[in-house]
């Protein structure tokens, strides 16, 4: 039997063991299932194009906008969760260890947490791919502390990205209503921006028992998402302007 959290080695900690609260959970006890799903999903990018070539795209409106309005919902609560959280449990945006007691402020964070080829594209799949791999890595061994920020950050941001996916699947007629798209961008690369800046702030000089690793990987992860949905912005609403 491993002994006491704070008697344990950094690997022990952060590697061996992960977080025993999460153990139990589906997908949590080893890598091989979310490892798993990666793969089906790059295969699924990869031939599900060429399984949908002699047929005819679904019709999957209803189905989109009730996924949409339901992640958007979603969103909300876990914003709304974590604002609460973080006032209760006096927050520190410098420098917040994990917290792996069973105190119920610490488990809170536990409880919150069709034919169209040309939408796939490389920030669209390097996204989801490399997100389920992070947040598997995060949830089973860091589940808080300095964590929080980019949930929380990245909750927010997903309330108004549903938003505007719930209404736009809603049919051409509400293209009017979405003018917003461009701002849309720009709030995810502040995002993007507010995420490094803070990682990197405990990279740099935090020292209150948070592993740099896991902050390291915040600060690559944000900067690689910053140049990919820089890129998109260019393309999308700067290049046409120059045409």
């Amino acid at each position: 039997m491993p002994g006491p959290r704070e008697n344990w080695t950094y690997v022990e900690t952060y590697i061996t063991h992960g977080d025993e609260r999460v153990q139990d959970w589906p997908l949590m006890d080893s890598p091989v299932p979310v490892l798993t799903v990666f793969v089906l999903y790059l295969m699924m990018v990869k031939q599900g194009p060429k399984m949908m070539e002699q047929r005819k795209p679904f019709q999957v409106q209803g189905a989109m906008v009730l996924y949409n309005l339901a992640v958007m919902a979603l969103s909300i609560y876990i914003t709304f969760e974590m604002l609460i959280s973080a006032v209760q449990s006096s927050y520190s945006l410098k420098c917040q260890p994990v917290d792996y007691s069973e105190d119920p402020r610490a488990l809170r964070f536990f409880f919150i947490v069709r034919k169209k080829e040309r939408q796939i594209t490389f920030l669209h799949v390097y996204h989801h791919a490399i997100m389920l791999l992070h947040t598997w890595w995060f949830v089973k061994f860091v589940p808080g502390g300095q964590t929080f920020v980019l949930g929380f950050l990245n909750s927010f941001v997903h309330i108004w990205m549903y938003a505007y996916y719930g209404l736009a699947a809603m049919g051409p007629h509400m293209q009017k209503y979405l003018w917003w798209k461009k701002y849309l961008t720009k709030l995810q690369l502040v995002q993007f921006v507010l995420i490094c800046s803070h990682a990197l702030y405990n990279v740099c000089f935090g020292d209150c028992g948070f592993p740099r690793l896991f902050s390291l990987s915040s600060v690559i992860q944000s900067a690689i998402f910053f140049s990919l949905f820089t890129n998109f912005y260019l393309q999308t609403y700067e290049k046409p302007k120059r045409r």
